[in-house]
This record gives C-alpha cells, structure tokens and sequence, in this order.
C-alpha cells in the first residue's frame, strides 16, 4: 500500500460518538483523504453529504435518531450514486445483509485493523465492493438460508423498528425517527412479536441482546 492511498478523496464522517470520529479522521486523513464533516446522527449526515457531495461517507450502523440503516436508505433515495462504507461493533449477521441489500457499498467491522478501514475506504470510494473478510463467510451461509437467526424473518422495515424498540425508545420515539404514523409502529410491532414469540419490550431486549445486535 503506499503512503498515500486515499490522496485526493473527500469524505464525510458519520458517528455519533466525538472520539471515534477524531479517530477516524486521523487516519483517513493521514492516509491522505480530506475530511470534509463530521456528523454526530444520520440526520446531519443527510444535511452534510447534500452540502459536500463527497466521495465517500464512512457510517457507524448504530446512531441517535433514525439509525445507519434508516439513514443509509434515506441517502440513496436522494443520492443514488452516493458511495458508503458502513461500520458496526456489533458480532452479528443480520445487520450487514440488510445494509449490503439496502445499497451499501461496503461493510466493515469497528474491531478491524485500522489499515483494513484505509483499505475498505479506498475500494468503496472508488465505486468497489467491499466486505469485511472475517464476516464474508457467515453472510454466504446465511444467504443459503443456513440459520436459525428468528430476527432473519423480519422484514427490513420491522427490523428498523425492532432495533429501536429494543433500545428502549418508545413507539411515539420510533415514529418520529422512522418518519412513520404511530398506528403504522403499533403494526409493525405486532408483526415483530407474532415472528418473535415476544410478549413486551423486555423481550424484545432480550432477544436483540442474545442476536448480538445491542450492548448491555
């Protein structure tokens, strides 16, 4: 790899948290990528990638109000060229096959090595596919149905929704981030629980928990 792998590429930032975002722009930027923003929700991602237009948005999957996903599907719909790396700490399957088929164009683990995050940036900027290589093998066994995972049976709208409520936040919460009525929740809540064999939030909790797709 040369010193300079990312020389000439722009890139937005999105992470809801301060020091990761120093981080990455440390690193994106000392491999010689520009950094033009940073944004804390999926919200000001939205705002800063319709005022930069960069190369690149490099996306934490769990953020304040609509989430990566909810974002990511936002994005595309205004920006279907838009090239973007989604990031995640969490061990699971669920979420990087629905970022992939929401449109990502690349997907890689937060506990990866910091050259492979300057690698993943590279080939997404650069209208390439990228996916983390320690994950490739169990989203192949999960494409050819090779699970037991309840959460696979949710479609992606309910997934959205599931995460949310799982995080504790309330249907009105939900609503508004999602940008659906609240009767339209209550529904998909139902549907969650029928496929969930889950009889209140808690379970909801439990289950998104055991999935590996929220932390304690």
């Amino acid at each position: 790899m040369s010193p300079h792998p990312l020389l000439g590429l722009r890139i937005l930032v999105a992470d809801d948290h301060a020091v990761v975002r120093m981080g990455f722009r440390l690193l994106l930027e000392g491999a010689g990528a520009t950094v033009v923003a940073e944004a804390e929700s999926g919200e000001a991602a939205l705002a800063l990638y319709a005022e930069h237009a960069p190369d690149l948005l490099v996306m934490d999957v769990t953020m304040p109000g609509a989430g990566g996903l909810a974002t990511l599907e936002r994005l595309l719909a205004r920006h279907p060229a838009a090239r973007v790396l989604m990031l995640s700490a969490h061990d699971d399957n669920q979420i990087p096959s629905r970022a992939l088929k929401a449109g990502a164009t690349g997907y890689l683990s937060k506990r990866a090595r910091p050259e492979e995050l300057v690698r993943a940036a590279g080939q997404v900027a650069r209208g390439r596919r990228y996916l983390d290589p320690e994950l490739a093998p169990q989203l192949a066994l999960a494409q050819l149905g090779q699970t037991d995972d309840p959460v696979a049976s949710l479609t992606d709208k309910e997934f959205a929704v599931f995460l949310q409520l799982a995080r504790g936040r309330s249907v009105q919460e939900v609503a508004a981030s999602q940008h659906l009525a609240p009767s339209t929740v209550g529904t998909h809540l139902y549907h969650i629980k029928q496929k969930l064999n889950a009889q209140n939030a808690a379970e909801l909790t439990l289950i998104a928990l055991r999935a590996g797709l929220i932390e304690t």
